[in-house]
């Protein structure tokens, strides 16, 4: 709640000053150091504040403790005891600082050390502190004025004076106290605005190099709260230097994959145009060179699907599905292609629960996985489809007893355009396992690649829905 009001306090000074401070770090120090001063007032005012009143309510309860003794005494004795045991306390009192007046019904003085009544004084339920004169000079006294019987009147007090004194040191040790906070303060607000600086300036020239085109810059770490700022700064540097580096091998890849299907089509038109003697022989090279014009159609088609799985742009279709009907059905699909190409499909499924996606992606990225396993499997071999639970996600598997890959390219195999070098004269643009990583990521899934005994496992893990939802 404080530090609320002092906020607000801040607020409105700036507005009504219209303050014309624009740095951040100023402005953050400033309001450090008024927050400081303000604290440090309002605990020293504290301290002040307390250690008075303490002083106020000794000296309140000794008279009480003095009259009520006083009051047994007249009680006992009458004007006469009343006035011996007054007399007595003033001969005891070293430090002559205890008032005492009694009075009778005509306001006649029987004993004490004040000249007469204060005028003042006309309760006989409260304290007073009025300024009285006493051997020739000045001073406080608290007093309280005590009714008795026949009519008379008694006052009993204490000379303040020293506790005057007290509160006038605490006053001026207090106020110097603060004043030393506050140069305390803006030390500190000057030591903040200075650490601040110099974490906008470590960004500012990491920024300012990276706008200049190095990427390779990145904020120093120092060891405290603000490698949170750098840290994050640095990851999305880290990011951005991977998207360039993937747009450069992209750009490189394109052209050096569509120049040739591109070529191959216009030197095929150009030999029809020049050599050919009848109409079957032109439309014969204008076929073939559709179909090259039509594999660049495809990778640009491939680009653009990953282009829109990786902006989580086909999200509308995402269903609670049963991926193994879904596995069953694809199954039977590849049975023929499977056999035509000399191989045998194994599907296993084991129990699973269902998940939460679009069941036409997740077939084409199996289909995937199954293509690349029939180009790579060598004859006579089997093909492995399978769906099984692994901890609390769904793991679909295509496993064949191919060549593998080595561990390089394995790192690099779901780049776009990335081809193995066992895989240059095999049909494709390598952007198969591209596609299947964004459907991956399009689903909140990863897809694991490794090689085993028998050949390379790829294995897609996808999150599954939560039975309350699934209720739901």
């Amino acid at each position: 709640m404080f530090l609320r009001k002092v906020r607000c306090f801040w607020l409105l000074l700036k507005r009504r000053l219209r303050w014309p401070v624009r740095s951040a770090g100023l402005n953050f120090a400033l309001a450090y150091g008024l927050v400081f001063v303000i604290s440090a007032g309002a605990f020293l005012s504290f301290i002040w504040w307390n250690t008075t009143g303490q002083l106020d309510r000794q000296v309140e309860l000794a008279v009480q403790v003095d009259a009520a003794d006083l009051s047994h005494r007249w009680a006992q004795g009458g004007p006469p005891a009343l006035s011996l045991a007054i007399q007595d306390r003033l001969d005891q009192n070293v430090d002559d600082d205890e008032l005492y007046l009694l009075v009778g019904p005509d306001g006649r003085k029987y004993a004490g050390n004040l000249p007469g009544w204060p005028v003042v004084i006309s309760q006989m339920d409260q304290f007073y502190e009025l300024a009285i004169k006493r051997d020739g000079f000045r001073t406080n006294a608290k007093m309280h004025a005590y009714a008795l019987t026949q009519g008379f009147r008694m006052i009993v007090g204490r000379d303040v004076r020293g506790r005057q004194l007290v509160r006038h040191v605490l006053t001026d040790t207090l106020i110097w106290a603060w004043v030393m906070v506050s140069l305390l303060a803006a030390g500190g607000a000057l030591a903040i605005r200075r650490i601040f600086r110099q974490v906008v300036r470590s960004i500012a020239r990491t920024t300012a190099a990276v706008a200049q085109g190095d990427l390779s810059q990145r904020i120093p770490l120092t060891g405290n709260e603000t490698d949170l700022v750098a840290q994050t700064v640095n990851t999305m540097l880290e990011r951005i230097n991977r998207l360039m580096d993937g747009v450069k091998q992209v750009s490189n890849a394109i052209a050096h994959d569509l120049r040739t299907p591109i070529a191959r089509a216009r030197a095929r038109l150009e030999d029809a145009n020049r050599t050919a003697t009848s109409a079957e022989e032109l439309h014969a090279a204008i076929d073939r060179a559709v179909m090259d014009l039509d594999r660049v159609t495809s990778i640009f088609e491939a680009l653009l699907r990953i282009a829109q799985l990786e902006a989580g742009a086909r999200r509308a279709a995402f269903t609670i599905l049963d991926v193994r009907s879904l596995l069953e059905g694809l199954s039977e699909l590849y049975e023929a292609s499977v056999e035509d190409a000399g191989l045998r499909l194994a599907f296993r499924a084991g129990t699973v629960r269902p998940v939460n996606g679009d069941p036409h992606l997740l077939q084409q990225a199996v289909a995937n996985l199954l293509d690349n396993a029939i180009k790579f499997a060598p004859p006579d071999t089997a093909i492995t489809l399978s769906v099984d639970m692994r901890g609390d996600r769904l793991a679909i598997t295509v496993a064949d007893q191919g060549p593998g890959m080595s561990e390089d390219d394995l790192g690099r195999a779901s780049e776009r355009f990335f081809r193995a070098e066992a895989a240059r004269n095999t049909p494709g643009a390598g952007l198969g396992l591209s596609l299947v990583q964004a459907v991956m990521s399009l689903h909140g899934g990863a897809l694991e690649l490794k090689n085993g005994d028998q050949g390379l496992s790829a294995t897609l893990l996808l999150p599954v829905v939560p039975p309350a939802a699934k209720a739901a």
